[in-house]
């Protein structure tokens, strides 16, 4: 079953098509990559899915329900998390204080019952704080939770992007280029949570450049360049693919 439908996006920017007429699915529990050269509109395409910005034409359909028009927060609600290219950490917070504040959808009390600091308000902070260090611990973080963000070094940071979106409670979790700028053993176990994540029923769909990280994870594979789908299918059949060879695969292989 499909839980993520893509049909027929178009995004334009200044009269150019960044996005061009791009359509497909993302199965329940799947992990599906989306691949491309720089400035193919893979980037764009998670910013319409994620409701950071609306398509010129085209609908988003998830999990059965056209979230097309809805904006960023209304999206998350839904049950779409997701992680971004450019660091978006509260540098000057605490590791633990970045995933706890991401809980915002965990939240059941009124305000003014917070300012109070009722039974109940005390009773649920307490099991969003052990939510937010369970996070921290199944990312390998929870030893670095009161560091401040902007200490951790990059590996680490990318980690913790993972964990607040994980803090959302995603059902489909946007994964983009979560491995960018890691060493070998940083992207092992980058790549082993993944698949973790995707073992705790969690449907992702991942931009990244590592095309063995990408042929190793994904269950299928879609392939844009200069904002159109090109090429779709297995791992095996995009690495035979001669027009995905000559746009992408080639080119990083040089």
């Amino acid at each position: 079953m499909a839980l993520l439908e893509i049909r027929n996006l178009k995004k334009y920017f200044s009269g150019l098509a960044a996005v061009n007429d791009v359509g497909f699915s993302v199965n329940d529990g799947e992990i599906v990559g989306l691949i491309g050269p720089n400035g193919a509109g893979k980037t764009t395409l998670f910013n319409l899915i994620s409701g950071f910005h609306p398509p010129d034409q085209g609908k988003v359909i998830f999990a059965g329900e056209d979230i097309t028009a809805l904006r960023a927060d209304q999206v998350a609600r839904k049950g779409i998390g997701r992680t971004f290219q450019a660091s978006t950490l509260f540098m000057q917070s605490t590791v633990f204080s970045n995933v706890f504040s991401a809980f915002y959808r965990q939240y059941r009390q009124p305000g003014w019952k917070a300012f109070l600091h009722t039974p109940k308000v005390k009773r649920e902070e307490q099991a969003i704080r052990k939510a937010a260090m369970d996070i921290l611990e199944f990312m390998g973080l929870a030893a670095l939770g009161g560091e401040l963000a902007t200490n951790l070094p990059h590996g680490h940071q990318r980690a913790l992007g993972i964990c607040i979106a994980l803090a959302t409670e995603p059902r489909l979790l946007l994964l983009d280029e979560p491995l960018t700028g890691m060493n070998p053993s940083e992207t092992m176990e980058i790549v082993r949570k993944i698949r973790q994540i995707q073992e705790k029923g969690i449907t992702i769909l991942l931009v990244e450049h590592n095309m063995r990280a990408v042929m190793d994870l994904c269950d299928r594979i879609t392939v844009l360049n200069y904002g159109r789908k090109i090429a779709e299918g297995t791992p095996e059949r995009i690495r035979k693919n001669r027009e995905v060879t000559e746009a992408y695969l080639g080119r990083e292989e040089a």
